[in-house]
This record gives C-alpha cells, structure tokens and sequence, in this order.
C-alpha cells in the first residue's frame, strides 16, 4: 500500500502524475483520498493493481482550486491516510 500511494502521489512524469487515471481526476480537482487493500479482487483488478483499489474525492467548493494547484505548480491534494502512507514509503525506501 506504501508503494501504490507513492506512485500516485509521487511518481511523476513531466511533473504530472504518472498514473493516467490518477492524472484525469487530479487535473479535474480531486483529492487522492484512499487505497483500499483487495478493493478490486477481479481477475483484471488483480492483474492490473494487485487488486488494490483508490478512490479520489471531489470537494465540490476545491475543486478549482485544487486543479489549478495541480496544474499550476503540480501539487497534489491528497488525504492523511496517503500522506500516511507516502511518508511510511518514503522512510523505508532505498529509491
């Protein structure tokens, strides 16, 4: 879970998030909210994500500044429970 949240949160490509469903919804004005273990046990769910399953939230009244923060200065708004899990990564990582 501490590596899926890095790679939404901070894998990057040309400073946008790497993940290209993660990049639609952050650009739409979505907060990364929460990585649900075994979320999506599916044969592709599994195949694709380990079967691990995010969801991002829409804060109707952030949703354009939350976008402009994204696009802007590539900042993503993500909950505690991912920053939670990003600074775990992060602590533990050797990349």
């Amino acid at each position: 879970m501490r590596l899926c949240a890095w790679y939404l949160y901070g894998e990057k490509h040309r400073g946008y998030a790497l993940n290209p469903v993660a990049n639609f919804h952050l650009q739409n004005g979505s907060v990364l909210w929460r990585i649900n273990w075994m979320g999506d046990t599916s044969p592709r769910g599994i195949g694709a994500s380990c079967g691990m399953m995010v969801n991002y939230r829409y804060f109707l009244e952030e949703t354009a500044s939350n976008s402009a923060l994204y696009l802007g200065s590539r900042q993503v708004r993500a909950s505690e429970q991912v920053l939670a899990l990003v600074s775990q990564f992060q602590q533990n990582s050797k990349l």
